[in-house]
């Protein structure tokens, strides 16, 4: 079985962008660089790459993100890689490459930060009633949907 999972570490280019689809569900986006940096051998000269990535979160993740990071913050993002496609009002044909974010946290590498738990009720998770965070313990997970998936999502982009 093949595995989908990157871990990236960048700074986000631009404040996240929190909407909802028209079922209800939560979903942010950011986007984010992410710099490699190595020293030319035989010039000795330093070079530099930079990719651009963009990151989409759900539910209580996004509404986290949204919250917490702005332009310029330095994160750790881990997640999937997920392709979508489209066509375009002329009919041209466009797919791109997005990062579905499983977690979102500052890097502490030239920063610090403080952590805020939030409690948050609602029986639609299962479980203790906050997002992600049930303190009773391990079991099956039957009940809650897999991590940064929305729980009814049927397809709709949010827009």
């Amino acid at each position: 079985m093949a595995d989908n999972t990157v871990t990236l570490v960048g700074n986000v280019t631009r404040d996240p962008e929190l909407r909802y689809t028209p079922s209800g569900q939560t979903v942010a986006t950011f986007g984010l660089a992410v710099n490699r940096r190595w020293q030319n051998r035989q010039t000795q000269e330093w070079e530099e790459q930079v990719s651009f990535f963009d990151v989409k979160s759900w539910s209580g993740l996004a509404e986290n993100v949204a919250e917490s990071i702005q332009r310029g913050t330095r994160v750790i993002v881990t997640g999937r890689l997920e392709q979508r496609s489209w066509e375009t009002d002329n009919g041209d044909k466009r797919s791109k490459v997005e990062v579905v974010a499983d977690e979102i946290a500052p890097s502490l590498r030239w920063a610090t930060a403080q952590v805020q738990k939030i409690e948050r009720s609602g029986g639609a998770q299962g479980g203790g009633g906050s997002y992600g965070n049930s303190n009773s313990g391990g079991g099956g997970g039957a009940s809650r949907p897999a991590a940064n998936e929305p729980t009814n999502y049927d397809g709709e982009e949010p827009f």
